[in-house]
């Protein structure tokens, strides 16, 4: 199997071992990898890696790594708490005026640094049954506070666009939902799936549309990625961004100033650029706060104001997003320098939307 003859997405460690993805000296250990984690790199994806490149950005997100073996103290299945906060299965109610809905639990592509990476792939609920897609319904519609719903997963848009039609209508018929926001992947791993059909089962009358879409480093906007949401902008959806602040990938300015122009180029607004979460084996691939803070400095003062996105974190517990500008967030000890690894982070003190006071990373 080579990259040029590629059709299909590849699933198994044997088969990135065949594309030139990985090593076989290191088939072993990616075995167990995904023995417990989901593997799925899709055919546009795979041709944007440079496997001559040992640092390439794309397939640091993409490509198993031993490292996801190692666990770290703070690291939890549920890392921004959606158990607590789910009243009935695939509803999660965070905050009073939006729930996520979690309609499927499979993606096109699964990133090694998901935060629902214990929750998504084969061998999990794919999707929610009939009861209980029923019965979430029927949760938001009891609930008169609930203005937007954010279809999420896994990804929504691996849905048909005739099973879509059918979740915006039933939305849409809930005369307090105004908003029904999905957040996918899509449009970068598999954009053909962004068809005229897609398209015209997002567009409903009763309530706006938006789309988010997840990129994390400028190659993965390609003519077709781009043309995918040009599709989606041209019929009225509008777009945010979100992105991961990820070691490797895109923790430089140069490279977060590259992400977020192509963003804007593409007529999608940067909404999010999220700390990584203390999901299990990801420690190799989140930064520190510190870091983080001093690129939005840099951010700032570098590109348009169109292109900045807001830094945020989801504290652990469930407690919901806190920007974590130095507005929001008091070191409780100094360190020398910005720490950009891991093992070195200072401990903060994090206030969350409702002024309460939270510790992270959380105390072991």
């Amino acid at each position: 199997m080579t990259k040029t003859n590629l059709a299909r997405t590849l699933r198994e460690p044997a088969e990135l071992v065949a594309a030139d993805l990985a090593t076989a000296t290191a088939l072993p250990a990616l075995e167990r990898v995904a023995a417990r984690y989901a593997v799925a790199i899709t055919p546009p994806l795979v041709e944007l890696i440079d496997s001559s490149d040992p640092d390439d950005p794309i397939a640091r997100q993409f490509v198993p790594s031993a490292a996801e073996l190692e666990m770290h103290p703070g690291e939890n299945a549920d890392p921004i708490g959606d158990h607590p906060h789910s009243p009935v299965p695939g509803i999660v109610h965070r905050y009073p005026d939006r729930v996520l809905f979690k309609l499927v639990h499979v993606c096109a592509v699964y990133c090694r640094f998901c935060f629902r990476r214990e929750m998504v792939g084969p061998g999990k609920e794919n999707a929610l049954s009939d009861g209980a897609y029923r019965a979430a319904i029927d949760y938001i519609r009891s609930h008169r506070e609930i203005w937007e719903v954010i279809l999420t997963g896994g990804d929504p848009l691996m849905l048909s666009p005739r099973r879509m039609s059918e979740i915006m209508a039933d939305l849409a018929a809930i005369d307090h939902v105004k908003i029904i926001r999905l957040h996918t992947r899509v449009p970068v791993a598999d954009p053909a799936r962004i068809s005229d059909e897609m398209v015209a089962a997002l567009k409903v009358d009763g309530a706006t549309t938006w789309v988010a879409v997840h990129a994390n480093h400028a190659r993965e906007l390609t003519d077709t990625a781009r043309a995918a949401c040009a599709r989606l902008v041209d019929a009225g959806i509008p777009m945010v961004s979100q992105s991961v602040l990820l070691r490797g990938v895109n923790d430089n300015v140069a490279a977060l100033s590259d992400l977020m122009r192509a963003f804007v180029e593409c007529r999608i607004k940067p909404y999010y650029l999220h700390h990584g979460d203390l999901a299990p084996g990801t420690a190799h691939l989140r930064t520190t706060l510190a870091h983080g803070q001093e690129l939005m400095r840099e951010l700032r003062g570098r590109v348009s104001g169109l292109c900045q996105p807001d830094y945020v974190i989801d504290i652990p517990g469930g407690a919901g997003k806190s920007p974590v500008g130095p507005n929001y967030v008091l070191a409780e000890q100094n360190t020398a320098g910005i720490a950009r690894d891991a093992a070195t982070e200072t401990r903060y003190r994090i206030i969350d939307y409702c002024g309460d006071v939270h510790l992270y990373p959380p105390e072991a």
